[in-house]
């Protein structure tokens, strides 16, 4: 039996919206509406800052209101990504409407095939949602910018795999705004067609960090890999062509809907394997204080010695604590060569993408940013936002 470990790509298998797979009707191109993209800048917030100072012990002295705009003028990447008159693949099995109506159920657009668990995570952040799949995240984005759907949840890290990075880049290029996350327990499972034992597999299916997170049930099992997009696709190609040597990891939920039997529960290495999704919109909520508070922002900085603690230290000054903190390096710029004209270096322009546990409704919140704007080459708040205390 092969005990290769090697993920492989399989043209095949990743297909989604062109194949001949079943359990998906096409539906006719749609038009998509072209509705303008009036994206609000936080202009209904204000921060409550100190006249002449930077206090943040609550006080109740006379203030001025700074428009918290003010923020986020002058942003390289305040622009709306270029639309185009057709989306590039159909966002579901049934045609889309224009707009949606007053009173229908939220639409909610996820990346995947029904079944899988960024359905769940939408449903969970959205009871009684439309959940709309798209098959890439790319699409999701847009759906919600062109008032296809009203919502999108897509995941941003997880546990074991660490972060999305693409959707990080993805937050940049788009206008939406993140209005709350959800966290997901993911319990992956071993399903194969009805018939087939556990011995008769020779390769399974999933999507790669589902087979990273269960790499040594596998290897234990000798079977070999291949890479899908996505779980919930593995699950439905191994139906649609009735393979009898081929399992695939996912949900239970993707063996209900494909008629696949599970073989076994909770293959994945490590139990604590929690999926951290984040919930996007159009506009902005408004932040309050009555519960805890989740604040997401993205900044640049010039190179230099200590320039990052500096950033950073904006935060421990006020007592906020930073959940996490993401690098990505920023896009279109060329390498710059150091101020140091002695050794010659050349260095890359990098984000910071920072979540910590504030509301931009506190006072401190708004004086960090206003601290952090006086040597940040660019800054921009993500949103602010519940956070996700329960777990499934």
């Amino acid at each position: 039996m092969a005990t290769a470990t090697s993920n492989i790509r399989s043209p095949s298998i990743i297909l989604f919206g062109k194949g001949t797979v079943p359990y998906q009707r096409t539906a006719a191109p749609f038009q998509i509406p072209q509705f303008p993209l009036n994206r609000p800048r936080f202009t209904a917030l204000f921060a409550s800052l100190h006249d002449g100072n930077n206090n943040d012990d609550g006080s109740n002295k006379v203030t001025k209101a700074v428009g918290l705009e003010e923020l986020f003028e002058d942003s390289p990447y305040d622009v709306v990504s270029k639309d185009s008159p057709f989306h590039p693949r159909p966002l579901s099995s049934t045609q889309l409407p224009n707009s949606v109506s007053a009173g229908s159920r939220l639409r909610v657009a996820y990346q995947g095939v029904r079944g899988a668990y960024s359905e769940a995570a939408a449903e969970k952040a959205y009871p009684n949602c439309e959940a709309v799949p798209c098959d890439q995240f790319d699409a999701a984005f847009e759906a919600v910018e062109k008032w296809i759907v009203d919502r999108a949840v897509l995941p941003i890290e997880n546990s074991l795999g660490g972060s999305i990075h693409r959707n990080y880049d993805l937050l940049l290029r788009h206008s939406l705004h993140i209005v709350g996350e959800v966290k997901l327990a993911v319990r992956h499972c071993l399903l194969a067609n009805h018939g087939v034992r556990v011995e008769d597999l020779q390769r399974v299916l999933s999507h790669p960090q589902a087979l990273a997170q269960c790499e040594n049930t596998l290897t234990k099992l000798g079977l070999s890999r291949e890479a899908t997009d996505d779980t919930a696709l593995a699950a439905k190609y191994v139906a649609f062509n009735k393979l009898k040597d081929t399992g695939a990891v996912a949900s239970s939920s993707a063996a209900k809907i494909y008629g696949l039997n599970i073989l076994a529960e909770d293959v994945q290495d490590d139990c604590d394997n929690v999926t951290r999704f984040l919930m996007l919109a159009r506009e902005p909520i408004i932040p309050g204080v009555e519960k805890p508070f989740k604040t997401s922002i993205v900044f640049s900085l010039e190179e230099g010695p200590g320039v990052l603690f500096k950033a950073l230290a904006v935060f421990a000054l006020r007592q906020i604590n930073l959940t996490k903190i993401e690098s990505r390096p920023l896009r279109n710029q060329p390498l710059r060569a150091s101020d140091d004209s002695n050794n010659g270096s050349k260095y890359f322009d990098y984000l910071f993408y920072v979540d910590f546990e504030a509301s931009m409704a506190e006072e401190r919140a708004q004086n960090a940013l206003r601290h952090l704007k006086e040597f940040a080459t660019f800054l921009r708040v993500l949103g602010s936002y519940p956070v996700d205390t329960t777990m499934l």
